[in-house]
């Protein structure tokens, strides 16, 4: 086949993006493009964007600045999030050609064939509610961890978020039409797959069945040793989930719970569809039925009306939690969400401190989770990556585990016996 010419991709966000991602790499792929880094002079570049916080957009800026700066020439397509919510914004920024929206960003490809000169950028960004097709995708030759997107959009419309406004309604692909998916990724060697989607816990309702039907289906497929499901909403996370991942040989021991908010004033303000006495439920219920389990959180400080009280309230109620790790998130105002609407604005430098405070209570957190299992063997899945000589992986309650570079382990799950743990929470294996 002949090239076309030489594409490079930069992800920014979720594990989501990372597999659509791969995607658009496979499509530019079968039309005789070849992959190369950003570095690497390409003819064209595909940003694919988050618009969770302010850092986003501010990312997706400097990454246009850099690539322009080093490759005048080259031809830079935005597509994602951002591009959806703020297309004129992003058309702005020297040296971007094209804006392609959540209804035309997989039909990329086609757009970049027609559209090799422009004198100015190419929008191209429809209304998100006539968004309604689910793409599926996984992510493939990137890692050694393959995401698996099941679901896509969110009919949540929490206070603070603009995810539904950048993706739509939520949506998913059949049971089958998953399963297929699976197979594919199974096919292109993934030992393991997360399950990835903007609001996963929401699967397959429009088509009659349940994200526990879908994981029951996964759990009895050959070729692939490890399951986990990411980020999944508390009141979505029932317990006959967390009772099937505990009795399962496949899925691992690991769960990412968005909390956002201890207090359950805040919770409520930020139209949170659960209220902290279910959080702690369901955090007991998987430590009871897996003591070794990780559990990451996420969290917000200094959304509107959160006082020093309030705050409080997170911090103990995160204090008292068994959990592993934190993902913090500083609150950042978004056009078009109803937080907007609330007046008791928290300083920045107050939103700032809370962060730090928080970011360090959960370096403690998981300091000590991983301390827990000093000299333990844990099954460490390695990485194809090395640096300075080693290479990585990681247990099934997913402690980082490094060793000595061996080409035979890349890909592979062994069983190893921890040994010192660095400043950077990674266990040398023994």
């Amino acid at each position: 086949m002949s090239t076309q010419g030489r594409v490079a991709f930069h992800t920014l966000g979720c594990k989501l993006n990372f597999s659509e991602t791969s995607t658009l790499a496979r499509q530019f792929a079968e039309s005789g493009y070849s992959r190369v880094e950003m570095e690497d002079a390409p003819d064209v570049l595909v940003i694919n964007t988050c618009s969770v916080t302010e850092q986003a957009d501010k990312k997706c800026r400097n990454i246009v600045s850099r690539a322009v700066r080093s490759n005048p020439s080259v031809f830079v397509a935005v597509v994602g999030c951002y591009a959806q919510l703020k297309p004129e914004e992003i058309a702005a920024i020297p040296g971007v050609d094209m804006v392609l929206g959540a209804g035309q960003k997989f039909n990329l490809v086609e757009h970049v064939k027609q559209h090799k000169q422009l004198s100015e950028p190419l929008i191209h960004v429809g209304e998100i509610k006539d968004v309604k097709d689910f793409i599926p995708s996984f992510s493939a030759g990137d890692r050694t961890r393959t995401f698996l997107k099941v679901q896509d959009g969110c009919n949540y419309f929490c206070a603070f978020c603009t995810i539904p406004l950048a993706r739509g309604r939520s949506r998913s692909a059949s049971l089958g039409q998953t399963i297929e998916q699976a197979k594919k990724a199974i096919d292109a060697g993934a030992k393991e797959i997360v399950l990835t989607g903007v609001n996963i816990g929401d699967y397959g309702t429009q088509h009659g069945t349940t994200l526990l039907s879908l994981i029951e289906e996964l759990d009895a497929m050959a070729g692939v040793e490890r399951f986990r499901i990411s980020s999944i909403e508390p009141n979505l996370l029932s317990n006959e989930i967390i009772d099937f991942v505990a009795q399962s040989d496949k899925f691992m021991p690991h769960f990412h719970i968005p909390l956002q908010s201890g207090s359950d004033e805040i919770l409520r303000a930020m139209r949170r569809r659960y209220r902290t006495d279910l959080y702690r439920e369901r955090v007991d219920r998987i430590m009871s039925a897996m003591p070794d389990a990780c559990i990451g959180v996420d969290v917000i400080t200094g959304f509107p009306g959160e006082s020093d009280e309030r705050f409080d309230e997170t911090r103990n109620f995160l204090l008292e939690l068994p959990v592993s790790y934190l993902h913090v998130f500083t609150y950042s105002e978004r056009d078009n969400t109803t937080a907007l609407r609330i007046a008791d604005i928290v300083p920045q430098e107050i939103r700032n401190r809370r962060t730090v405070e928080l970011r360090m209570l959960s370096d403690k957190k998981k300091r000590a989770f991983y301390e827990r299992f000093a000299d333990s063997t844990q099954h460490i899945l390695w990485e194809a990556s090395q640096d300075e000589g080693l290479m990585y992986g990681f247990s099934e309650n997913y402690l980082k585990v490094s060793q000595p570079w061996n080409a035979q382990h890349v890909n592979k799950i062994t069983p190893m016996r921890l040994g010192s743990l660095n400043g950077e929470l990674i266990y040398s294996a023994k």
